[in-house]
C-alpha cells in the first residue's frame, strides 16, 4: 500500500459518500466528473481497498471498507481544520470584531451583563449581536456570517462546528395566577391533561418540553409568546426559569409542583472548527458561563 494520497482526495471521498453522487460533487467542486472519479480511483489504489461499489447503477454505494474508513477520513479532515485554525489564531492575536449570533430564547440578563463586562475588558472591540431561530444560528456560523453562536443543545449540528457546554437553565411547570391549576398544591399528569397546554411550535421542537401532555394544545414559536398567553390564563406550560423570572411577569405566574418536568435547557457555545476562538471570544464565553449560574441562584 502506498501513502501518497492527499487531503483533496479525502475531501472528495467524504463528499461523494455524503451526497451519493459523483456528478453532484463534481458540480459543487466545479470539476469534471471524470476528474472526481479519477481522484477517488487513485485514492483507492493508494489505500489498497475499494471505497465504492459502482455496480449498482448511477448512485455509488460505500463498500464495507468504505464505511469503515469514512469516519477516519472525516477525523483527518477535522484535525487539519483544527491545525489551520490554531495557526490562524496565533497569527491574528486579538480579534478586531466579534459577531455573535444567539438563539432568540436565550436568557436575556446574562447576555447583557456579559457584554457589559466585555466592553470594559476589550474597549476597542467591535461587537455585533443578532438573535435568530436555533437552526439559523448554526447556519450563520457555517456561512461565516457569525464568529460565535449561543444556542440550546441539539444532538445534530453541522459537521463544520465545534461546541462547548456553558451551563443549563431549569424548566418549570407554570400557569397564570388566575388559572384553575394555580390553586392546587400539587398536580399530576391527569390534572394537567384536563387543561390546555401551551407548547413550542413543531419547527422549534428541539427544545425540551415540546411534547404534548394534554389533548388540547396551543403552539407558539417563542417562549415569551407562550408566557403572554399564560399570564392571561389561556393554559399551562413548561417554561425556562429565566422566562418565568422576567420582570414583566413577576407575580403573574405560579410554579406548579408536578410529578414530571422536562430536562433543563443546556446552553452551548458554538463556533467554526477552522476558526478557533480569539482572546475576546474566549473571555466572553467564560462570562456567559458565570452569569448563567445566577439564573438558578436568584430563585433561591
Amino acid at each position: 500500500m502506498h501513502t501518497q494520497w492527499n487531503l483533496e482526495q479525502l475531501r472528495l471521498f467524504v463528499s461523494v459518500a455524503e451526497q451519493r453522487s459523483f456528478s453532484a460533487v463534481a458540480r459543487d467542486q466545479r470539476k469534471a466528473q471524470s476528474a472526481v472519479s479519477s481522484s477517488i480511483a487513485l485514492l483507492e489504489e493508494d489505500l489498497g481497498v475499494s471505497l465504492f461499489d459502482r455496480s449498482s447503477g448511477r448512485q455509488p454505494k460505500l463498500t464495507e471498507a468504505g464505511n469503515a474508513l469514512l469516519d477516519e477520513a472525516r477525523e483527518v479532515l477535522r484535525q487539519c481544520e483544527r491545525l489551520n485554525g490554531r495557526a490562524l489564531a496565533m497569527m491574528r492575536g486579538q480579534e478586531a470584531r466579534l459577531r455573535v449570533a444567539q438563539d432568540e430564547a436565550m436568557p436575556y440578563q446574562p447576555i447583557i451583563e456579559s457584554f457589559e463586562a466585555l466592553a470594559q475588558q476589550f474597549p476597542s472591540l467591535e461587537v455585533q449581536l443578532t438573535s435568530a431561530a436555533q437552526g439559523d444560528v448554526a447556519r450563520k456560523l457555517v456561512e461565516r456570517r457569525a464568529d460565535l453562536g449561543l444556542l440550546f443543545y441539539h444532538d445534530q449540528i453541522p459537521e463544520a462546528l465545534e461546541r462547548r457546554v456553558l451551563g443549563s437553565v431549569e424548566m418549570l411547570t407554570v400557569c397564570g395566577v388566575g388559572h384553575p391549576l394555580a390553586k392546587q398544591a400539587q398536580v399530576d399528569c391527569q390534572q394537567l391533561a384536563q387543561h390546555r397546554q401551551l407548547l413550542m411550535s413543531t419547527q422549534s421542537s428541539v427544545y425540551p418540553g415540546s411534547e404534548p401532555a394534554s389533548p388540547q394544545v396551543w403552539r407558539a414559536d417563542s417562549f415569551y409568546v407562550m408566557a403572554e398567553w399564560l399570564v392571561r390564563g389561556l393554559g399551562w406550560a413548561w417554561l425556562p426559569r429565566h422566562v418565568v423570572q422576567y420582570p414583566a411577569y413577576q407575580d403573574l405566574m405560579v410554579e406548579l409542583v408536578s410529578e414530571w418536568t422536562p430536562p433543563a435547557l443546556v446552553v452551548e457555545l458554538v463556533w467554526r472548527r477552522d476558526e478557533p476562538l480569539g482572546p475576546a471570544a474566549r473571555w466572553l464565553a467564560e462570562r456567559f458561563a458565570v452569569h448563567l449560574q445566577t439564573i438558578g441562584e436568584k430563585s433561591r
